[in-house]
């Protein structure tokens, strides 16, 4: 029998779980999949996180996606993808509800279920954990699918956690278009980066003060001249200052655009006034 990578066998989910897959929080977590360890289901991503300082695996577009609105939103503390489930635990559900547990044919070894995501959340002063399924609207109507899913639902009812699928309909193309633009920015190359972006901060704020119909762009090429930077240092540090929330836009629905933005649409140190990233879909 040809064993490949992709293969599941008993040795290797015990080989996994030796690994401390599954296991840990914040960049002590090591998710149950890697991305070079599944068969390529389209594009997948391994972008560094804002809130646990570590590589996460997401395995499409629509993953990455939700990720950003847990990377926004100021509640969520923890994120954990391709979180493992007990397979005790799901065999005895899929038994109880006549339903076929996936199964590695070629081995006859029954799969270890996984949760896209397990989210830590401050909310109300307490701290929850919510479990999220990321599906395409499209998959929502396979049967086979909807089976996987009850399995994983009825798991996380068990252990009286929230769980819900999340499709591409609840997520705003341009708050994910926003993010794309930002996101990677959120860390700087050094010290050195960091205290300059900072420089620029109060700039802005400063030129606020005294011109607030200037635009953006304006202030990124006077502050390039004014400290000897290269053309584009200040879209730089601006896009990092985004990324830290330092400061905002009134509304992650529009465009971040530097060329069309007045320092007056800009809110310093402040969460976005007209929307709240986070609160419906994580």
């Amino acid at each position: 029998m040809s064993v490949n990578k992709y293969t599941w066998t008993e040795e290797k989910i015990a080989r996994f779980y030796k690994e401390g897959r599954g296991s840990g929080e914040l960049n002590h977590y090591q998710p149950w999949l890697k991305i070079n360890e599944v068969p390529s289901r389209g594009r997948s991503h391994r972008p560094r996180g804002w809130k646990t300082n570590r590589i996460h695996h997401f395995l499409s577009d629509l993953e990455l996606s939700y990720f950003y609105y847990l990377e926004w939103s100021k509640k969520v503390i923890d994120i954990r993808e391709q979180f493992p489930l007990e397979r005790e635990d799901t065999l005895k559900i899929a038994s109880d509800k006549g339903i076929k547990h996936s199964i590695e044919t070629t081995t006859q070894t029954h799969i270890v279920m996984t949760t896209d995501f397990l989210i830590t959340s401050r909310v109300d002063n307490k701290i929850i954990q919510i479990a999220r399924s990321i599906k395409p609207s499209s998959e929502l109507e396979d049967p086979r699918v909807l089976e996987k899913l009850e399995i994983e639902r009825q798991y996380w009812v068990d252990r009286d956690i929230e769980w819900s699928v999340i499709d591409e309909k609840v997520m705003s193309t341009q708050f994910v278009k926003n993010m794309k633009y930002i996101h990677v920015y959120y860390y700087l190359e050094n010290n050195q980066e960091e205290e300059m972006s900072l420089h620029f901060l109060d700039y802005l704020y400063r030129e606020l003060k005294l011109n607030p119909t200037k635009q953006l762009i304006t202030c990124c090429s006077e502050f390039d001249s004014l400290y000897n930077l290269e053309d584009g240092s200040s879209i730089y540090y601006m896009r990092h200052l985004y990324a830290r929330q330092y400061i905002e836009t009134y509304d992650m629905e529009k465009p971040i655009k530097p060329h069309d933005t007045n320092l007056t649409d800009i809110i310093f140190n402040e969460r976005s006034v007209n929307k709240n990233y986070g609160s419906s879909i994580s």
